[in-house]
């Protein structure tokens, strides 16, 4: 259990560490600013580093059974706690930017969908190829 429990951990944080890279590369190649949603955070630890933790720990979902054949699904559907809780306890609540993440514009909700599909999917495929090695 503990192997198994440090493998979804670790694959959790790749999924952070990706996650964290893909909404700053977002920012820095002015996608979302396009976009209308104020998403550009500055690539340094004190962002990064909780970012990571916190997609190990999100990794923990993957303790749910479910068929090994259908990785990709379960990477996206494991991918909606993080967005839900980003939506509607982190953005209104911690940050203050309003309800869904609003404040920051119209399209936040998609990107935020979007990023965390990037975590659940990184976290899915590092979870399948581990297990096959």
């Amino acid at each position: 259990m503990i192997r198994k429990i440090s493998l979804l951990f670790a694959a959790g944080c790749l999924g952070g560490l990706l996650n964290s890279l893909t909404v700053w590369g977002f920012g820095v190649a002015e996608i979302t600013t396009a976009q209308g949603v104020k998403i550009a955070p500055q690539l340094t630890p004190a962002w990064l580093y909780p970012r990571i933790v916190w997609g190990g720990i999100w990794g923990m979902l993957f303790l749910i059974a479910w068929r090994q054949q259908a990785w990709l699904l379960r990477g996206l559907l494991f991918s909606l706690g993080p967005t839900l809780v980003q939506l509607f306890i982190v953005f209104p609540y911690k940050a203050q930017k309003g309800m869904a993440g609003l404040e920051l514009g119209e399209l936040t909700p998609a990107f935020v969908v979007f990023f965390n599909a990037v975590w659940g999917i990184t976290t899915a495929w590092w979870i399948r190829l581990t297990r096959a090695a």
